[in-house]
C-alpha cells in the first residue's frame, strides 16, 4: 500500500466507514476535517509527553498518556463516522471520562487545589503537557463545530455528548499531569499575578 493516494491533491478528502468504503467527500477546510486534524495534532503532542515521561522513568503518567492516545484514535473514528452521518464502528469507552476524573482527583488530593492561575511551563514534561492541554482545548472547540454540522440522531447524539465530555475533561487531565510533573521534579509553579 502506498503512503500517498493523490486523492487529496485538489483539496478534497474522504471520510470512510466500515470496510474502507467512502461515505463522504469533503473539502479539506470542512469543520469535520479540521476537527479530525486537531485530534491528530493532539495525539502527536501527547506522544511528545509520553516520550518525556518515559525518559524520566515516569511509568504511570506515561501509561495514562498512552491510553489517551488510543482514546484519541477512537474519538477520531467516532467523529469521522458522525461527520458522515454514519454509526461509528469504534467508540470511546463509557467509563473513560470517569477514569480521567478519578486520576485528576487523585492529583488534586495529593497537591491540593489551586487558588490562582498558573503560567504554563516548569520542567520539560510539564511544559509539553501544557502545550498538549492548549491543543486539547482547540481540538474540543473544533469537535464542537464539527458536531454542529454533522447529522445526528439517537445513539449518535449520545456519542457526540461523550466525545465533547471526553475532550473537555482531557484538557483538565493534562493540566493536572503538568502540575504533578512540576511537583515531582521539584519545580515550583509560576503563579500568574495580574
Amino acid at each position: 500500500m502506498s503512503l500517498y493516494t493523490r486523492t487529496g491533491d485538489k483539496g478534497f478528502t474522504e471520510l470512510r466507514g466500515a470496510g474502507g468504503r467512502t461515505l463522504l467527500r469533503l473539502r479539506k477546510t470542512d469543520p469535520r476535517l479540521v476537527a479530525l486534524g486537531s485530534l491528530d495534532e493532539l495525539g502527536a503532542a501527547v506522544g511528545l509527553c509520553v516520550v518525556e515521561a518515559e525518559r524520566q522513568g515516569r511509568k504511570r503518567p506515561a501509561g495514562v498518556l498512552r491510553r489517551v492516545q488510543s482514546d484519541l484514535f477512537r474519538a477520531g473514528a467516532m467523529l469521522a463516522a458522525m461527520g458522515a452521518g454514519s454509526m461509528p464502528d469504534v467508540r470511546l469507552e463509557r467509563g473513560a471520562v470517569v477514569r480521567m476524573e478519578r486520576y485528576i482527583d487523585g492529583i488534586d488530593a495529593r497537591l491540593g487545589q489551586l487558588r490562582h492561575f498558573v503560567l504554563p511551563g516548569g520542567c520539560e514534561l510539564a511544559a509539553r503537557l501544557h502545550l498538549a492541554r492548549a491543543i486539547a482545548r482547540r481540538a474540543e472547540r473544533a469537535a464542537v463545530a464539527a458536531l454542529d454540522v454533522s447529522q445526528r440522531s439517537g445513539q449518535s447524539a449520545a456519542d457526540a455528548a461523550l466525545l465533547t465530555r471526553y475532550l473537555n475533561r482531557l484538557s483538565d487531565l493534562l493540566f493536572a499531569l503538568a502540575r504533578q510533573a512540576n511537583h515531582d521534579a521539584g519545580v515550583e509553579e509560576s503563579a500568574w499575578k495580574p
